[in-house]
């Protein structure tokens, strides 16, 4: 074999190890945000009627409501859009409260008093068995 032919094979060895992954890169990627993510248990749902996650795999998730009107659930990354401190739930009041600055926010996330001036971010919620999920 002639030393420009092994080189040839050589070469022709790298590219096609290396094609798979050029098409993975290629590929569209699968994202945990499509993805129904486990927040907690419906059982410490139920005794406060809210469910605080600051380690979610989506990043802090606060859960309002109740397993038994679980159509009602509520779900929003509790992070303060003013200046990132996390809001409180005033189920009597039904909006969210930031105890650093007074900012308020609404049940859909949406502000209702500044400081802030952007919603918070929410998600889909809902019961499966024995958890509570949400989905980005």
């Amino acid at each position: 074999m002639k030393r420009r032919d092994f080189i040839n094979w050589v070469g022709l060895g790298l590219l096609a190890s290396s094609l798979p992954v050029a098409i993975a890169a290629c590929s569209p990627a699968q994202t945990a945000s499509t993805d129904w993510q486990t927040i907690g248990t419906v059982a410490d749902l139920d005794k406060s009627g809210q469910l605080l996650n600051e380690n979610s795999p989506i990043g802090p998730v606060l859960v309002v409501g109740t397993s038994k009107a679980q159509e009602n659930l509520v779900a929003v990354n509790p992070t303060c859009t003013h200046k990132g401190c996390t809001v409180a739930w005033k189920a009597q009041a039904k909006k969210f409260v930031c105890p650093c600055h007074g900012a308020e926010y609404g049940i859909d996330g949406t502000v209702q008093k500044e400081p802030a001036t952007k919603p918070l971010k929410t998600y889909a919620a809902k019961i499966e068995g024995n958890s509570v999920v949400v989905k980005q």
